[in-house]
This record gives C-alpha cells, structure tokens and sequence, in this order.
C-alpha cells in the first residue's frame, strides 16, 4: 500500500502537476502482487469550475509475490464512483510474470472529479490477478471473467502458432505471422459512438425497419443464438432481441455475441462485441431465454454514416455458473467473413509484434516457453 496524502481542491492552482502522494494506492490484503515503486510523471491536475480533468500518466512497477506466474491483470482507477467520467480501468493481457518478477502497469486515461470532493485526488485498487493455471485472485468477478477469457484465447492462439512451427518450421511459421500481420492490416475498420440523449429522429435516420440477425453457428458452442432482431435506421442499430438456447447440461450466467453488420456494397465490419446478458441471467440447463439490449450505435466509416444493410451474429464467449468459460476455436473462426473482420486476439498482436520488433528467433523462443 503506497499512503496518500489528501489536496484540498480549493488550493490547486489552474493547472498543477499531481504527485503520487496525490494518489492512493491499496492493492488489498493478502494480495499476490505489491508495489515496487510508482511515478506520475506528467500527470496534472485542471481546475474547470466545479470539476477537476485529471489526466493522470502513471506508471507502477509491481513484484509477483504468488508462487504461480501471473498471465494478466486489471486495476480500477477511482477519482469519483458517481461522477461521470469519474472512474476507469487498466488491464493488461498477455503476461508471464513469474514468481518473484517485477513488472511494470502503465496508466494513461482521463478522469473528471467534483472540485470539491475531499480525499485523494485517485485510489488504484487490485480488480483481479489471473495466473497460470487459471486461477483468479481479487474482488472483482466481471474481472474473472474477462482475464479468464482472454487467457483461453491466448493458450489457443499459442498452441495454434506451436503447431504450425512443429508441422512447418520457422519457414511456415514466417508464412502464417505475415499472414495475421495483412490480415490485420486490411481489417475494415469502424467507427462507433452511442448516442447521447434522445435517439434521433427516423425523419432524420430514414425510416426504421426490423432487421434479422443471420447467425454463424460453431459445432462446439454451448449455447446457440436461435434468432433476433434490431432495430435498424440508416447508420443507427438499436435494442436488439436475441433468442439464446443453452445446448449443455450445465447452467450459464454470461453470453456474449460479436455482431457483424454488411454495408451496400457487400463488406463486413466487427460492429460490436454485444454482452447479450445482465447480472440477473440465469440460462439453465437445455434452457432458453430472450436476451435484450436497450442500447443503440451510431456506425461510420471513414467518418462517414455507413448504411445498414445486414447484420450477422455469432457467439463470442459463455461464463457457466462455476465460473469456467468458453471461447471459440481456431477452427470455430476460421468462417471467410469472420476471418477478414475479426480482430485478432491479444495475444496474437502480441505474438506478431515480436516478429516484428525482434525478429524470428524471438517469436520461437517464446513459443517454446
């Protein structure tokens, strides 16, 4: 725990750096990782009236206490729970600290704070640590979830590229990391933002329609989207309805839907990863449930309105009421339209980086740890 010395908003100047006395540290008790050292570097703190912009640049450097290596990590960064824009999230993905290691967490985001609002300027608090053996440890069971997730992907996309170095040598391998590398450079990309305040108007959209969702099924899912719709209007898509079929003997209490949307001329774009499920979801065994969303988009490309003319969805990620969850397989998304819009994983950016900045060996050395 790093302790925090409070300032009093009414004495900062317009503009004033923070100091990481200014920001209060507590990664809990009993906690695998400490803190080794931390800096705020440029961060400073703006007076705007009744409201303080932090733009926090912050840098800790954290030791693995645990006897187990650590694959991720997610922090929340605190200036005001109930202010808008008052709190945040650092999550690092990819990691393989072992026990006794120090690692550095970068946090670099924007926060608004009540001018007058006492204590820290912002708190830093363990969301939840991942390890090896997919383990979790910390307050935070969304946390579990997402880091549990991204490490089922990562142990894919690692034992994918193993394979292909085993079957083709470091010739083959060179061929499928240039391969992600264009995909991920061709990737079509979107833009996206929710509206704010009253959905516009159809008058100004164009008029609105029902739109049905054509659905990629994968062989091993355990729950099956069966159908649904949005509510679609020029380049805006609300309040979908999805209909979801639990196909295994164990309760589900988390779905998740990528949503795909085709433009006039035929092309796909990764429009959204849809949590199709509240905290309430309770899908049991072989059961059944509408999954409902109250929320819009607006699409753009290129900073101009894409126009609606499709949507596809497939089902990106199951929690069971245990807690373990499902991912789709290489194979699951090696569907053409799903290939080409999809980002990949990341742990395969990682992995493509280190070909890119250190070379082959690097990449080879990795994979065979």
């Amino acid at each position: 725990m790093v302790a925090a010395l409070a300032i009093p908003a009414g004495m900062l100047a317009q503009d004033t750096p923070i100091s990481s006395s200014s920001v209060h540290i507590d990664l809990g008790k009993d906690s695998p990782v400490v803190v080794v050292d931390s800096t705020t570097g440029e961060s400073r703190a703006t007076s705007t009236g009744s409201a303080l912009v932090i733009d926090l640049h912050m840098s800790l450097l954290l030791r693995n206490t645990s006897s187990k290596r650590i694959r991720s990590l997610k922090l929340g960064v605190v200036a005001q729970e109930v202010a808008v824009g008052g709190k945040g999230s650092v999550a690092q993905p990819g990691m393989n600290v072992a026990p006794g290691e120090t690692f550095p967490v970068p946090i670099d985001m924007q926060l608004m704070k009540p001018a007058q609002a006492a204590g820290p300027l912002v708190d830093v608090k363990l969301a939840g640590v991942l390890f090896d053996d997919l383990s979790f440890f910390g307050p935070d069971l969304n946390a579990q979830r997402v880091l549990t997730a991204w490490e089922i992907e990562a142990q894919r996309d690692r034992e994918y590229f193993r394979q292909v170095l085993a079957k083709s040598g470091p010739e083959g391998l060179k061929k499928e990391i240039f391969a992600s590398m264009e995909r991920q450079r061709l990737r079509p990309q979107l833009e996206w933002r929710v509206p704010r305040g009253p959905a516009m108007t159809t008058a100004a959209l164009g008029p609105e329609r029902k739109e049905q969702f054509a659905f990629v099924q994968f062989p091993d899912s355990p729950v099956s989207a069966a159908g649904g719709y949005a509510q679609v209007a020029g380049n805006q898509m609300r309040s979908p309805r999805i209909d979801v079929q639990n196909l295994s003997g164990k309760p589900v209490k988390y779905v998740e839907l990528g949503w795909l949307v085709r433009d006039e001329n035929g092309e796909q774009y990764m429009a959204a990863s849809l949590p199709a499920s509240g905290p309430d979801l309770y899908l049991p065994a072989h059961g059944t449930a509408q999954v409902l969303q109250d929320k819009a988009l607006d699409l753009s490309r290129s900073g101009r309105p894409l126009k609606i003319q499709g949507m596809t969805g497939f089902i990106s990620q199951v929690q069971f009421s245990d807690g373990k969850v499902w991912a789709p397989s290489r194979r699951d998304l090696d569907d053409p339209a799903l290939r080409k819009a999809l980002p990949p994983s990341a742990e395969e950016q990682r992995l493509t980086d280190i070909y890119r900045t250190k070379g082959p060996a690097a990449l080879i050395l990795e994979l065979k740890q």
